[in-house]
């Protein structure tokens, strides 16, 4: 599966202090990253921060080759060269839900400042909901699958995920209305979500040893009520990277950057004053 991704992006000058760190946003399956946008998280991190929101390999306009397996540490792979082109210094990286999984194969305490993981799945538990998503990444059988009646079974079934997905609060209205569903069920992006699933248990048994050593801030949140991604799994995390903090949001379910928003943008300020007063001792 390979080790999580060493991010070599660009370091800055010993003369030159960062007040703000850089953001990068990572999303989670069946969306976007407009689901960033639609949450509110980029509108409040935009009046300190440069935000960068990627879509990851798939998913929104995105292409996702064939020639690679798309774990989390390849995906994290992939960030990293985009960081590089885009000249990006030591940001701080948000991941939720399979983004979270990216979020922490991005890791390196030298170039990135810290993670903020929300909603994400870090330990392997038995998933009966993979083998039914799977089935639209098998060659053959999927391809027949996406272009024939996973798309219809899908739009049938989104008003249900949706809220399994906000549960137990209500689905918001803003993103009943800005979320795509045609952009979702897509072949393609059912193509990425699919694989997505199947891989999302080798992807987290990759990183598993890798917690222990990370030095990183961490600020982990999580839904007291998700029912996609059990707390448990955050609570995991928690006790595995030392000295993250934890924040278990009550009355949240697995999108807890939309019942949190404030909390998630408060999570990424602290990690980027740390940063900025590690690099403020640098630069002197």
């Amino acid at each position: 599966m390979g080790s999580p991704s060493i991010c070599m992006v660009p370091r800055p000058s010993n003369s030159v202090i960062l007040l703000s760190s850089p953001v990068v946003l990572i999303h989670g399956n069946m969306v976007t990253g407009n689901d960033y946008d639609t949450s509110g998280v980029a509108a409040i991190l935009l009046k300190n921060h440069r935000v960068i929101i990627f879509d990851r390999p798939g998913f929104g306009h995105s292409e996702r080759p064939h020639d690679r397996v798309w774990t989390a540490d390849k995906q994290a792979d992939l960030l990293c060269k985009a960081l590089q082109q885009l000249g990006v210094v030591r940001p701080v990286v948000v991941g939720h839900s399979w983004g979270a999984i990216v979020a922490m194969a991005v890791r390196h305490e030298a170039e990135i400042a810290g993670v903020v993981a929300l909603s994400g799945y870090y330990f392997w538990t038995l998933r009966p909901d993979v083998l039914l998503v799977g089935v639209g990444a098998l060659p053959i059988i999927g391809d027949i699958l996406r272009y024939t009646i996973s798309p219809l079974l899908n739009w049938l079934t989104m008003p249900l995920v949706k809220r399994a997905l906000f549960s137990p609060g209500p689905v918001p209205e803003r993103f009943d209305a800005e979320f795509s569903t045609a952009m979702a069920i897509r072949p393609s992006q059912i193509r990425a979500t699919s694989e997505d699933g199947a891989l999302m248990i080798p992807s987290a048994l990759a990183l598993r040893d890798y917690y222990k050593d990370l030095r990183l801030p961490v600020v982990i949140m999580a839904g007291e009520g998700d029912k996609v991604v059990f707390k448990r799994r955050a609570e995991q995390l928690k006790a595995a990277v030392s000295g993250s903090v934890l924040s278990i949001v009550q009355g949240a379910g697995h999108m807890v950057h939309y019942q949190a928003t404030r909390q998630v943008a408060e999570a990424v300020e602290a990690i980027a004053e740390r940063s900025s007063h590690r690099n403020g001792t640098e630069a002197t």
